[in-house]
């Protein structure tokens, strides 16, 4: 193991966006952490790909900051905060349990990763934050992600200003749905209640963008190589929207 090479810490590691993310950046010559709570789940991605060190561990508890730190092998260039939490039903009839849940994991879960890893920043490092747009367009079926992905924003912008005279950056991701498992079991969730298919759901979510797309886990991956540029640290504290044009409003 290079002593002087460069870590990216992955939250989420092995779920859909997860695991492309870690195959884009570890192209980069960047060696990863990857933090999940499966640890046959790690085991698999790590077979898949060689070198990628497993850290089993619940960002939704304060334990995992002490997990994170030992597992981590060397100086780390970017940290990357992407779990997903429950889409929740809509603010009338979302489970207060499941909305505050997923503030804990989104919010709670970025402030305890970035407590894990902050000996180990430098000048340029990234702190990186994956929140869907839903922090942005609220819908009628998902207010826990929404008031979560909301409340990261904030967080984001706070950490900005906390770790500037660092010169370490801090960004939010925000892609919209992506034709994943999770999405269609939301869709179909979606179909029942409407008695119709989940086909039609999802088309009618592709016609919500100005693409008339889902947005891919190989275009929220780019956006993060990207974030590894220089010249990034001009975007300290802005959102990156990966949205393919369903924002259409100003936030």
């Amino acid at each position: 193991m290079k002593p002087n090479k460069e870590w990216v810490v992955i939250v989420g590691a092995t779920g859909a966006f997860g695991k492309v993310i870690v195959k884009r950046l570890k192209s980069q010559g960047l060696g990863v952490v990857a933090v999940a709570r499966s640890a046959s789940a790690l085991d698999e991605l790590a077979a898949a790909y060689p070198g990628v060190v497993p850290c089993v561990a619940d960002i939704a508890s304060d334990s995992s900051i002490e997990s994170i730190r030992i597992a981590l092998p060397g100086p780390v260039r970017m940290v990357v905060h992407g779990p997903g939490v429950s889409v929740g039903g809509g603010v009338l009839a979302v489970d207060t349990h499941a909305l505050v849940d997923a503030v804990n994991i989104k919010v709670g879960g970025m402030l305890r990763l970035v407590r894990a890893v902050d000996a180990h920043l430098s000048t340029n490092s990234r702190l990186v934050a994956i929140g869907g747009h839903y922090g942005f367009e609220p819908t009628a079926y998902a207010a826990a992600a929404g008031v979560a992905n909301a409340a990261l924003v904030n967080v984001v912008r706070q950490l900005s200003l906390a770790y500037g005279a660092r010169g370490i950056t801090a960004h939010l991701v925000a892609p919209g749905p992506a034709d994943t498992e999770r999405l269609r079991r939301v869709a179909a969730d979606r179909a029942q209640l409407k008695g119709t298919t989940v086909e039609a759901v999802l088309d009618a979510m592709k016609a919500d963008s100005s693409l008339g797309a889902f947005t891919e886990p190989g275009q929220v991956a780019w956006a993060l190589e990207i974030l590894l540029a220089p010249e990034a640290s001009a975007m300290t504290g802005s959102s990156l929207m990966l949205d393919v044009g369903r924002r259409r409003g100003l936030p």
